[in-house]
């Protein structure tokens, strides 16, 4: 069963020392009100700050509370009011990021290879953004600094701990070269330290947790690097649960929660999805974000199985405002209403696709998402397929095909897991660079790899199985792609070259000369239910948003996928989500209906809530019997009728988020 809250926020309080009056009109009644009004069930609470102060009495570290805070009792009312109301109050801490321990103690700080601190904020000063090295003596510090929190709250009021900024940096200071010389890496090699830095990243987790669960075991752990993905895979043991960090409109970006929650869902670890209530990004006071846009954050998350949490930031004084708790309570309303048909979910999914996040280099930065990535979920939602993101290390056995995104790079392991996954009836669609041996050698798909193409813009020529839908003339493509040699491979659509390419002295017009006519090598193939595209088509798609490019993988999908999951005539702004409620024997379906649109210089967000009338529907059962298909949570009955695999149904009214039960 889940344990976890649905409804939370988490209250960021990082408040400089030249603010006055701390939480003068702080009053823990009404505090604990206007969260239970706004239907909040659970809130993160400050211990200690970014700016390096703490929140709380303590006995340990009198000097580091805030020097204006009035109130000394300040976090241990914040719980007490809280816990009479029955709303959770996980504790937060820094960890690598501290004004006063950057001023302080600037032999505790990270440092690159020339000596510099290491800032991967870029924030002209005045900022805390220099990062602290968890090998320093700083380590001890945090452990003092967590037993004396524990220690003041008591065990019995702790609900939870929630560690803030942990993650690799390439840190060369004293410490880290003489860790890494007892383990006999080299301290001159980046790739070397970056490794090193995960390691005692994974070390520092399950010192702290073990730790922490020495005092208080019954405690939720979860250490917030911004960022869940494959590279912390391994730490993940440590975490009580997942909070997937992602506001839209602070830099995350509205490609970054589906890719990124359809991977952590196969983890084993419950997830709570967040976003805030800002307009842009953390500590942006006095702002609100539009209401649309935050009921799709919100209704998206339980869409993918996840809780919510929406962030804000409490003003110095200690009083929320009423706008943000009066726009986080209509849409937490309506969270407490779907709840029920969110919990305990499984998602029904056709399609795995395997994340390029680990395939980087071991230097790469992992909380950027690989464009390719981005254009395979763009294209996946927009057609309504139903897709897990992977690594190749998860069994592949429930899923009809598997998508190899443009930079999955060969290896041996990779290819036997592929070769063993074709040979049991699976279905693999690669493109470009994904499990293609460089040294001529046969791959998975029966193609041989020649060389990168001598043209940087080729194009296409649909057909009647790939590009089906399209004129039958030639398409340009944006990015440049690989030749390839058949081997056993049968060509489904050829390149088509251009005159020349766009150098030395051979130009044409303001971009590429035009197609020449003559046939290329190939650019689809397939052999042995292993499709291949020659050029980086997923890629492609998110850099340019090409339809062709969509409709080419359309139809590759096609090939192998004769009954969806979900069927519907719709726009391609739909996003429809199937999942599975098995212990109630039934089946949820999620239709959301929200534009994205990028109004400002800076930002995307969502205005307006566009309904859709009339939208007819068919799920696959499974062979199942259906008893009832209704509206959620309205429970309003929709006449249906079953079909073979299919029920099929018409929903009157989408008006951004609408749920369907189906009940077997």
């Amino acid at each position: 069963m889940s344990k976890i809250r649905y409804r939370q926020v988490h209250l960021d309080f990082h408040t400089s020392e030249y603010i006055p009056d701390i939480a003068a009109d702080f009053d823990k009644e009404e505090f604990a009100k206007t969260l239970e009004e706004a239907h909040v069930d659970s809130i993160t609470c400050f211990a200690r700050c970014h700016h390096g102060w703490l929140y709380y009495p303590s006995k340990k570290f009198p000097e580091l509370i805030h020097p204006g805070l009035k109130n000394k009792n300040f976090l241990l009312e914040q719980i007490e009011a809280c816990h009479k109301r029955g709303i959770k109050v996980p504790v937060y801490t820094t960890a690598q990021w501290d004004g006063r321990i950057m001023r302080e103690h600037p032999e505790w700080l990270a440092v690159d290879e020339n000596g510099e601190f290491i800032d991967t904020q870029g924030v002209p000063a005045p900022h805390f953004y220099h990062t602290i090295c968890l090998n320093s003596g700083y380590r001890q510090f945090f452990k003092d600094q967590l037993q004396d929190m524990i220690e003041v709250i008591g065990v019995e009021n702790l609900d939870g701990i929630f560690m803030d900024i942990l993650f690799q940096v390439d840190c060369k200071c004293e410490h880290c070269v003489r860790k890494m010389q007892e383990l006999g890496m080299d301290t001159e090699s980046k790739v070397e330290r970056m490794r090193y830095a995960e390691h005692m990243l994974d070390e520092f987790k399950t010192e702290i947790s073990e730790f922490i669960h020495s005092m208080a075991p019954e405690a939720t752990i979860f250490y917030n690097g911004s960022h869940v993905g494959p590279r912390s895979k391994n730490s993940f043991k440590e975490y009580s649960h997942l909070e997937l960090e992602s506001l839209p409109s602070g830099g995350w970006g509205y490609d970054h929660f589906p890719a990124t929650s359809r991977y952590a869902r196969n983890l084993g670890k419950e997830m709570i999805g967040m976003t805030g209530k800002f307009h842009t990004y953390w500590g942006d006071f006095h702002s609100l974000k539009n209401q649309a846009a935050l009921e799709y954050e919100c209704f998206h998350m339980l869409a993918v199985g996840a809780g919510c949490s929406i962030g804000d930031q409490l003003h110095p004084r200690g009083v929320l405002s009423k706008g943000a708790y009066d726009l986080i309570g209509n849409v937490y309303k309506s969270v407490e209403e779907k709840e029920p048909y969110c919990r305990d979910v499984k998602a029904r999914t056709e399609i795995a696709v395997i994340t390029p996040e680990e395939f980087y280099p071991e230097d790469a930065k992992d909380s950027v998402l690989s464009p390719s990535l981005i254009g395979t979920v763009r294209i996946l939602q927009e057609l309504g397929y139903q897709f897990d993101i992977i690594d190749s290390q998860m069994p592949l056995d429930d899923y009809q095909v598997v998508i190899l995104p443009d930079c999955i790079y060969y290896n041996e392991d990779l290819k036997q897991k592929m070769e063993a996954y074709l040979a049991q009836g699976g279905h693999v669609i690669g493109s470009f660079d994904s499990c293609l041996p460089k040294d001529g050698s046969e791959s998975i798909y029966g193609v041989a790899f020649e060389k990168e193409s001598e043209y940087y813009r080729e194009f296409v020529m649909p057909n009647d199985v790939i590009g089906k839908d399209l004129p039958k003339e030639e398409f340009v493509m944006y990015l440049r792609g690989y030749d390839v040699k058949p081997v056993h491979a049968e060509v489904l659509m050829d390149k088509i070259e251009p005159y020349f390419d766009r150098k030395g002295n051979t130009f044409c017009s303001h971009q590429h000369a035009p197609s020449s006519g003559k046939v290329g090598s190939p650019e689809v193939t397939i052999w042995n239910n292993a499709l291949y595209f020659s050029h980086p088509v997923f890629a492609l798609y998110r850099k340019n948003a090409a339809r062709w490019c969509k409709l080419m993988v359309k139809d590759a999908l096609e090939y192998f996928i004769g009954e969806k999951l979900v069927r519907y005539e719709g726009p391609s702004t739909l996003n429809i989500q199937l999942n599975a409620q098995e212990e109630k024997n039934r089946d949820v379906l999620h239709i959301l209906h929200y534009i994205t649109e990028k109004r400002s210089e800076d930002i995307y967000t969502v205005e307006d809530k566009i309904p859709l009338y009339d939208l007819e529907i068919q799920v696959n059962t499974d062979g199942k019997q259906v008893k009832e298909v209704r509206s959620v949570p309205d429970e309003t009955p929709l006449s249906f009728v079953q079909e073979g695999k299919y029920v099929k149904f018409s929903v009157k009214k989408v008006d951004g988020h609408q749920m369907i039960c189906i009940q077997y």
